[in-house]
């Protein structure tokens, strides 16, 4: 059996939204806690959380959920460092990959969590990316051939350019509707 990590990317500043946007509310709890909850219901073995900004109050709101919290004090550089901050926590571990998700993307399930996992599991040396049509993205996840190099990543981009350097090596699974939310229209947009 595969022993894959998730990490929730979560250590923006949501400059966008006004609000510390992991914390708004969403199904009876907030969108960070909504990732939490269905990262920990799937297969993964472990599930991490790396925060930067308002990190305080936010593990406050997080704590009952007794996730490992990774902070990303480089949180400023973009979501690349919170990538690398989360595989240099993860990597003398014992996971064999890393399932990397972010916390606004509230369409993201169990469900399809499962999904990427169980194709990881067929295809243990590929890359399992979501595939949004013109581009592939996160939730993605990397076996650990890859984690030396993705802790060199630069910028805000995350993984987006990671992957297509190395399409030739990914596995596109279809997407369920994931949107990202980022500003208080797509919020609104997304309660309603």
């Amino acid at each position: 059996m595969q022993n894959t990590a998730i990490i929730i990317l979560a250590a923006g500043s949501a400059s966008r939204m006004g609000a510390i946007k992991q914390l708004l509310p969403y199904k009876n709890t907030t969108l960070l806690g909504w990732a939490i909850q269905n990262a920990v219901q799937s297969n993964a073995k472990a599930t991490f959380c790396v925060l930067g900004a308002n990190a305080t109050q936010i593990i406050e709101e997080i704590k009952q959920s007794s996730i490992p919290i990774i902070i990303n004090a480089e949180y400023k550089d973009g979501l690349s460092s919170s990538i690398a901050s989360g595989i240099e926590h993860i990597e003398n571990r014992s996971f064999d990959h890393v399932l990397i998700m972010l916390a606004d993307q509230p369409n993201v399930n169990t469900d399809y969590l499962n999904t990427l996992l169980n194709t990881s599991q067929e295809h243990p040396h590929n890359i399992i990316a979501s595939d949004y049509g013109k581009n592939v993205g996160v939730p993605a996840i990397f076996p650990k051939a890859y984690f030396q190099n993705l802790t060199k990543l630069k910028g805000d981009k995350g993984a987006k350019l990671f992957l297509q350097h190395h399409l030739s090596e990914v596995m596109k699974i279809k997407t369920i509707d994931l949107i990202d939310i980022d500003t208080k229209e797509e919020y609104q947009r997304l309660i309603n």
